[in-house]
């Protein structure tokens, strides 16, 4: 007589065996990360909100909190970062050579670079979308305005094909002149070379409050023409490390659902008896020995640049330069599209 109990018996077995699995191996990358000292992080030559330097050479900016916050769950310390700039061109064959630890380009999730490219997305950051900014004295108040235009843009990004596709698809012919890099690009474009220039939507409102002489004679078109989820990348491989990599960020996105911030993150170690504020803060289950770190390593990263909410309220949000609203950017449970699988 066949054991009616035997498949529920390795279930439940299987079950007890994920529950005590041993603690995550530490990963070439994160080796090397530890006995280098610091996180070599890819990110732009300078893109407003996102990653830039000041006249001092510091830089700000999401992408940039986002290497912070990983070099202080790693290293305990969001300074131990050596930001690499890297144009649109060079940002995946530095990845692939090993030149930097991880890409935090404001760099588009597609299934082309994702599948070719020996890379893993690791959670989207941003949810952005391309648009045009035209100066005003154009009178267009649509992109579907802009037959025979010129349009300047940057070489070796989602940009130019999107602008490619999407005028063809609406029969609208136009002119697109394309830069190797993206400061000559807009320069081109501010000094009159371009009826219109286009890049991600966020990128716009930078180089406009930024970069236009005047930002009162410029707009920004309603249209997006694209989807450009932008999420940092890291190389295929290293399992533990791309762990990190996507655990990180969302321990910050889970941060601000939970209602932990960086003022808040000492009191609530102390005294929290919620179990998911406990988690995040290093006071319940110890969920960093599964990534192969301390118990803190999302408390560190949360004392560092505050929750998610807080990062996109100083570096794009409505206080910020680019005075960037939520939107799309919200948390799922308020009507926007940013959501953490849940750190447990």
């Amino acid at each position: 007589m066949k054991n009616r109990f035997r498949p529920a018996l390795i279930a439940a077995a299987s079950l007890v065996a994920l529950a005590t699995a041993a603690p995550a191996f530490a990963g070439k990358t994160l080796d090397a990360v530890k006995q280098r000292g610091t996180v070599k992080c890819g990110v732009t030559n300078g893109v407003a909100g996102f990653s830039a330097p000041d006249t001092q050479g510091n830089w700000s900016g999401l992408d940039v909190d986002t290497c912070r916050a990983i070099a202080a769950a790693v290293l305990g310390d969001a300074k131990k970062v050596d930001f690499v700039p890297l144009n649109s061109q060079q940002r995946f064959s530095a990845l692939q050579a090993g030149e930097i630890d991880i890409l935090a380009r404001n760099t588009t999730w597609t299934l082309t670079r994702d599948a070719s490219l020996g890379f893993n997305f690791t959670t989207i950051t941003y949810y952005d979308g391309q648009g045009f900014l035209v100066p005003k004295k154009l009178k267009v108040t649509s992109a579907k305005q802009l037959k025979n235009a010129t349009i300047c843009t940057q070489s070796g990004t989602t940009n130019e094909k999107n602008v490619s596709d999407y005028f063809r698809a609406q029969n609208i012919p136009v002119k697109t002149v394309v830069f190797e890099s993206f400061e000559a690009s807009f320069k081109a474009f501010f000094s009159g070379r371009c009826q219109a220039f286009t890049t991600d939507a966020s990128a716009l409102a930078g180089l406009r409050n930024k970069e236009a002489p005047n930002p009162d004679d410029y707009i920004i078109l309603p249209e997006l023409i694209s989807k450009e989820p932008l999420a940092p990348l890291v190389r295929r491989g290293d399992d533990e490390w791309f762990a990190i990599a996507k655990w990180v960020p969302n321990a910050l996105i889970e941060a601000e659902e939970a209602g932990v911030t960086q003022a808040n993150a000492d009191e609530l170690k102390a005294s929290s008896k919620d179990p998911a504020q406990q988690r995040l803060v290093g006071a319940g289950e110890d969920l960093g020995k599964l990534l192969g770190l301390d118990k803190d390593w999302s408390f560190r990263a949360i004392k560092a640049v505050g929750n998610y909410g807080e990062v996109f309220e100083r570096n794009v949000g409505p206080k910020s330069v680019l005075k960037l609203p939520r939107g799309s950017n919200n948390l799922w449970s308020k009507g926007g599209l940013i959501y953490a699988p849940p750190v447990r």
